[in-house]
């Protein structure tokens, strides 16, 4: 941490990077490389940061995903091998080493707003609210994955003036950084709320912000749908229930103050559109295709198979010697058996043209179909059976949708034209034995239904989201080859702390060694 520090929180290198569109190269520069800076700028290099990890790309695919929470969720098929469960080094380190990065320039822009007189703050006040958003969604992710983090005293070499030891970061605790996040974040809808931005501050923000384009109403539906992402993961927390009971109602019945994302239209998420600027998925096809990585799974495909699942076709393809025949790779079947399977062409793969070869495939932060699950799961312990269910079918109909959409957008036909979907097949689907809402007996069942489909929604998309849901709410259920050569068995609780802890921040990380294993929950991980 130490060292990582010291690179990346000063933030103001000499230098500027260049990028094929001049435009870009002035609004999106990387903060690391530029002599000066200001809000709007440190904003925007903020932002691009870690566009890596939200655009799909080579790195994140290949290294840091592919062996860890696609393997975990089920979410693609894969060749059983020795210490499969146990997340390794270099993606643990590298996803850890970007969020320290786009923390220290979220510092960077905190050192550079405080410097500005009260009246300057007060009319840049939407750059540190919306930075903040963004930061808070991608802290609750590294939390998700690890646990208690460095978070109040990180980041901060810059801001103490190049002082080591006075940088070097205690752990936070979890739990309280959710309560902080929550807290911050309801201080933020409303405040949202009462802001209004001047022509020139208005066109910088436009400008400078790649995820919403300037737009207050985007940022408004951001901020509650991280609340209630939030909100979800910690309602089984009997110190939060109380709180996910008033809140979530307050924003659900409120949707004028609060609004939510509720249709793709809407979706929270980095566009492209243009491909030459960095603001692309070219090397998605890479990062998801390289050593077999798009192969499917044999629960996904069998689930949409039996259930008639319109987005099969647009996510799937057959593979190549199956004859137009969906067969998903079983993780219970010896290696050589697997092998020889995809060897002969047999495995469905991802859809080439809707994913991975799709070079216009956005940066999904949060999109509309898991707000209505969000929301479904929330009337449904509210004791609301039939507002449960008209969300939960919304959901539905919404993934199926965005999976579509995905496809329309693509600049790739390498798959076969897909057979456009229509009201009665959806509705067919919704109503089938295995997805419909009424033949579920119990609430419990009901929330395994709602499990299937934010898993089928997330697939390779939002992973560890995905990876966050399963572990909640023990849902759905897998089997997984037993590792007898390995400690780690079958897929872990959570991830390691990255190597540099141990060796730059030592005293601080002695604090949090006990947890730093394998199998410590996540706090909100009661079930």
């Amino acid at each position: 941490m130490k060292k990582l520090l010291f690179f990346l929180s000063i933030g103001i290198a000499a230098g500027i990077t260049s990028c094929t569109k001049s435009d870009f190269k002035d609004s999106y520069a990387d903060p690391s490389k530029i002599s000066t800076t200001t809000v709007e700028k440190q904003f925007a290099g903020f932002l691009q940061s870690n566009k890596d990890y939200v655009l799909p790309g080579y790195w994140n695919y290949f290294v840091v995903l592919r062996t860890t929470l696609t393997h975990y969720t089920q979410a693609v098929g894969w060749i059983n091998a020795p210490a499969q469960y146990v997340p390794g080094a270099a993606g643990i380190n590298s996803r850890w080493d970007n969020y320290y990065s786009l923390l220290a320039q979220y510092r960077e822009l905190e050192k550079v707003y405080n410097a500005l007189s009260a009246e300057d703050q007060s009319l840049r006040r939407v750059y540190m609210i919306a930075a903040t958003v963004y930061l808070y969604d991608h802290t609750q992710q590294m939390i998700d994955l690890h646990g208690d983090i460095p978070f109040s005293e990180a980041g901060m070499l810059s801001t103490n003036g190049g002082n080591y030891q006075s940088s070097l970061p205690a752990y936070d605790d979890a739990k309280g950084l959710y309560t902080k996040m929550l807290d911050d974040l309801k201080g933020f809808a409303t405040e949202l709320n009462s802001i209004s931005l001047i022509a020139g501050i208005e066109t910088g923000f436009k400008n400078q912000d790649f995820i919403n384009k300037g737009s207050l109403a985007k940022w408004k539906m951001y901020t509650n749908s991280l609340r209630v992402r939030m909100l979800a993961r910690v309602s089984d927390v009997p110190d939060f229930q109380a709180r996910v009971a008033s809140e979530g109602a307050e924003i659900m019945s409120n949707p004028t103050q609060f609004p939510l994302v509720t249709s793709n239209a809407d979706n929270i998420q980095i566009n492209v559109t243009d491909l030459n600027t960095p603001i692309n998925s070219s090397s998605f096809r890479s990062g998801l295709e390289d050593w077999d990585g798009n192969l499917a799974g044999k629960a996904m495909i069998e689930h949409m198979k039996t259930n008639g699942d319109p987005r099969l076709r647009a996510m799937y393809q057959p593979g190549d010697s199956a004859a137009g025949v969906y067969i998903g790779l079983d993780p219970m079947l010896t290696a050589s058996a697997q092998t020889e399977l995809v060897a002969d062409g047999m495995i469905a793969r991802y859809n080439w043209s809707t994913l991975s070869r799709n070079q216009y495939f956005p940066g999904v932060l949060i999109t509309a179909p898991e707000i209505s699950f969000f929301a479904a799961e929330a009337a449904l312990k509210g004791g609301q059976s039939a507002v449960a269910k008209a969300a939960y079918e919304d959901g539905i109909k919404k993934s199926i949708e965005f999976y579509y959409w995905l496809r329309s957008i693509s600049n790739d036909n390498a798959s076969p034209a897909l057979v456009p979907t229509n009201a009665t097949e959806v509705n067919n689907y919704i109503g089938s034995a295995g997805v419909k809402w009424d033949n579920a007996a119990t609430d419990a069942d009901k929330l395994k239904l709602l499990a299937t489909q934010k898993w089928i929604h997330y697939s390779v998309v939002e992973l560890v989201e995905s990876w966050a849901e399963q572990r909640r709410l023990d849902a759905p259920s897998f089997n997984f080859e037993v590792d007898n050569s390995n400690t780690q068995k079958l897929p872990p609780y959570r991830w390691f702390y990255a190597g540099s802890e141990q060796t730059y921040n030592t005293e601080n990380y002695e604090a949090v060694r006990a947890k730093d294993n394998l199998s410590t929950k996540i706090f909100w991980d009661v079930n």
